[in-house]
């Protein structure tokens, strides 16, 4: 419609004029004719819807604009920002609330741990006696006379040294005539743990270990062996390993059939690159599964992130078990996993749901102050759950709790109450923010999950410990850049279902694994046939205490 052209008329001409005095400017009155009038107010509509329309048009497109923004703002934070979130949050809740954030190390009034235990390192005594030039007086000549004791003195030194374990075998002949005997007798040669092999027991204990368990790459490895005198190269240390991976084999079943035994575990998992050419696979990316449960922990290395794996693990679950809960995070193969498998509830991350709102307030810095009152929230659900679970007794009820259990339960329950009801309130708004809409939207979403840990205070809130056991791999997967290929990929995860579960019972690792391989090596190169002096569930008590000692004799168990 094309707008009309008017004629407006002066509201000059309409004023009235007095010969001494003019009306005021606010009490003049202008006088218009109807049409006019009319056109006016068609004029005014007219500019303001389309001021209302550019008005829409402007939030529209300053919509994925923000969006963007926001996005650039959190890749920026992942790439030069801090990866704490514990520092994150406690600059924001700074920012809020006026906290000052707590400083590293120990906190001052806290006590200490004391000084550390090193009772059972061996002792060796040198004796340093005053040199001979000294013993005379300067003035008189006269010797030092000893005197009944000795000043202490003690430093701890630790000495890594190489060598070549030279076996003498003497030989004897046989002097009668029996065929039974060969004519000439010697002892049996030392075994070893990979045939024809020079490099011994001790060797492969470093060697594992220092891959494995301290995250040092083969090469670094190598390096520091050159630095002590004993060349090692980095292909004789690559092929042991591949050999030394088939006596690792039998304890697998062990550890699985170990964990399906029991009710709670925690589940995760992590990249880790792959460089060699699968048919049908694009790329390297493979991924390191982790089940940890009370006291096992089972790694797996698979070539996707898909619910297969899960499933494959979790699939065959025990029906005498009951009701199976794996804590983990909201990744869809767990869920798939859930829905497949109706004897296992998975119990969700709170930690996860802290890091949306940190996320969300670095990202829109005009949220922050709302987005941290969410995550204070969430450190106060973490805080009356400590102080229920000090009142809880392992194994109690709570159908017949404590006052002081039933107590700090209903206190969580109530805020669990107070902060559903707050998200729904949020979630009906009209005119709700996109980014406010998508963190409550997550939460309201996974309520069910994240509410297992009510009434079943065994569950952890977080999935922080599978998390923490991911950590030591994490590092040798930086370190290493992943594995160069399958069969030491699945040889990494084979070493971590072997060596971690050792330090969660507290075993001292290298006792364990220079005992195992000492036992591979009697058998003739290969696992040994009664695995129950290995595992420390089958294992006597009285070994599983000396295998935990800091310091044991050589040979103790032999």
């Amino acid at each position: 419609m094309e707008k009309p052209q008017l004629q407006l008329i002066s509201p000059a001409a309409y004023v009235p004029v007095s010969g001494e005095t003019t009306t005021p400017f606010s009490q003049q009155s202008v006088v218009l004719p109807k049409q006019d009038y009319i056109a006016l107010k068609w004029e005014a509509n007219y500019w303001r819807g389309q001021h209302a329309r550019l008005v829409q048009r402007e939030a529209a497109l300053k919509a994925p604009v923000d969006a963007l923004e926001a996005q650039l703002r959190d890749l920026t934070q992942r790439l030069y920002g801090t990866q704490s979130e514990q520092s994150a949050a406690s600059e924001a809740l700074g920012k809020v609330h006026e906290v000052q954030p707590r400083k590293r190390g120990q906190q001052p009034g806290t006590p200490g741990h004391g000084r550390s235990d090193r009772s059972t390192l061996p002792v060796v005594v040198e004796v340093h006696d005053v040199s001979e030039a000294a013993k005379p007086c300067p003035q008189c000549g006269e010797a030092l006379a000893p005197f009944p004791g000795v000043e202490g003195c003690d430093s701890i030194e630790g000495q890594v040294q190489a060598h070549i374990r030279r076996m003498q075998r003497p030989r004897s002949q046989t002097t009668c005539r029996c065929a039974q005997r060969p004519g000439m007798v010697t002892a049996p040669p030392v075994p070893r743990v990979i045939p024809k092999s020079p490099l011994g027991v001790s060797v492969w204990t470093m060697v594992l270990l220092d891959k494995y368990l301290s995250s040092r790459p083969t090469h670094r490895v190598c390096q520091a062996l050159a630095h002590h005198g004993f060349p090692l190269s980095q292909g004789t240390s690559t092929e042991g390993l591949q050999r030394l991976k088939v006596l690792c084999e039998p304890l697998m079943p062990v550890l699985y059939e170990r964990q399906r035994t029991e009710k709670l575990f925690h589940g995760d998992e992590t990249r880790w690159e792959v460089f060699a050419e699968i048919e049908g696979k694009t790329g390297h990316r493979w991924y390191l599964w982790v089940m940890q449960s009370a006291s096992v922990v089972y790694d797996q290395m698979a070539p996707g992130r898909g619910a297969d794996v899960p499933k494959g693990h979790w699939g065959k679950l025990r029906k005498d078990l009951g009701e199976v809960v794996l804590v983990c995070d909201r990744s869809s193969a767990y869920k798939s996993l859930a829905l497949e498998c109706e004897e296992l509830m998975v119990a969700l991350c709170w930690a996860h749901v802290r890091r949306d709102f940190l996320k969300a307030a670095r990202s829109w810095p005009e949220l922050e102050g709302w987005m941290c009152t969410w995550v204070v929230d969430i450190r106060a659900l973490y805080h009356l759950n400590a102080t229920r679970l000090e009142q809880w007794e392992a194994g109690g009820s709570l159908e017949h709790p404590s006052s002081a259990f039933a107590e700090c339960h209903q206190a969580l329950k109530a805020k669990l109450r107070e902060m559903q009801e707050r998200c729904e309130t949020h979630l009906q708004e009209p005119a709700l923010h996109l980014a406010k809409q998508n963190v409550l939207s997550r939460l309201h979403n996974h309520w069910d999950g994240l509410t297992v840990c009510v009434d079943r205070p065994e569950v952890a809130m977080d999935n922080n410990t599978a998390e923490r056991i991911l950590r030591n791999p994490v590092v040798g997967r930086k370190n290493d850049y992943g594995s160069g290929s399958v069969w030491s990929a699945h040889f990494a995860a084979m070493m971590l279902s072997v060596l971690q579960p050792i330090v969660l019972w507290g075993l001292n690792p290298h006792h364990w694994l220079s005992a195992c391989l000492q036992a591979c090596a009697e058998s003739g190169g290969q696992s040994p046939a009664d695995l129950s002096p290995f595992v420390p569930w089958q294992m006597s008590a009285e070994r599983r205490e000396m295998l935990g000692v800091s310091h044991l004799l050589h040979g103790f168990l032999s």
